[in-house]
């Protein structure tokens, strides 16, 4: 009887740890389905602009070649200062290798547009041989740079932030950094646990931890930095050693 009892009990346990680890392995890939769903919409998004783009461009050349004809210059400034800036904003968003970056990158800066901040985006590597599944990556990115949005909401006056992506000889390196409220420095060991949060970042408290274990399962590091100028996150991916 006891021995039955016993059987029954360790059935139980490991239908349950079975159970478990099923549901651990459906969260895992529903993130992985979400952020693969929200690239391929971004990568749309982007084709669509970059294809109205084309299809506005030689409307535009008709119009500037009128406007000289009738020297119409200071109106000719203000006509094409929207139409410059839209357009770097698409060029700086596709110079890496890394089509769901780039279409991320292009959704963000839009993101930053309708909350008045001033997003700056420098990418000095095309990230080619950056060992990382783009999916990975995008979550790294869309969270920091999202933390950063949330930052600035709260700050009155200019709203920046950047993104910084570059590389030195071991590390590819990626910083994103905001003139929002500093982070306190007590805050600063704590705030990559799960379910961090305070009122300021509501609403983010898995977000710097999903980029944490992201990270750890991919051979990265993040370091936060802190002041009333500037808060920036930087980031770093170990490159592979050839030979």
């Amino acid at each position: 009887m006891d021995i039955s009892l016993f059987f029954c009990l360790g059935v139980v346990l490991i239908l349950m740890a079975c159970l478990m680890g099923i549901l651990g392995l459906y969260q895992r890939l529903r993130r992985r389905y979400d952020t693969l769903a929200e690239s391929y919409h971004n990568i749309q998004e982007l084709n669509s602009q970059l294809r109205s783009q084309r299809h506005d461009y030689l409307n535009h050349l008709q119009i500037v070649y009128g406007m000289l004809e009738l020297n119409e210059y200071e109106e000719l400034h203000d006509y094409l200062a929207p139409i410059y800036k839209d357009m770097m904003k698409i060029g700086k968003a596709i110079k890496t290798s890394i089509p769901a970056v780039n279409a991320l990158l292009m959704a963000k800066m839009g993101t930053a547009e309708s909350e008045n901040i001033d997003f700056y985006v420098e990418v000095k590597s095309d990230l080619k041989n950056l060992k990382i599944e783009p999916w990975e990556l995008c979550k790294v990115l869309s969270n920091l740079i999202d933390n950063a949005i949330t930052a600035l909401k709260q700050k009155e006056g200019d709203k920046k932030m950047a993104l910084d992506i570059n590389e030195e000889r071991d590390f590819y390196v990626f910083a994103v950094s905001n003139n929002g409220p500093p982070i306190l420095e007590e805050h600063k060991s704590i705030i990559f646990r799960q379910g961090f949060t305070t009122k300021q970042e509501e609403g983010h408290g898995m977000g710097l931890y999903i980029v944490n274990g992201i990270l750890k399962e991919n051979h990265g590091s993040i370091q936060v930095e802190s002041s009333e100028d500037e808060t920036v996150f930087t980031v770093r991916f170990a490159k592979e050693v050839e030979g």
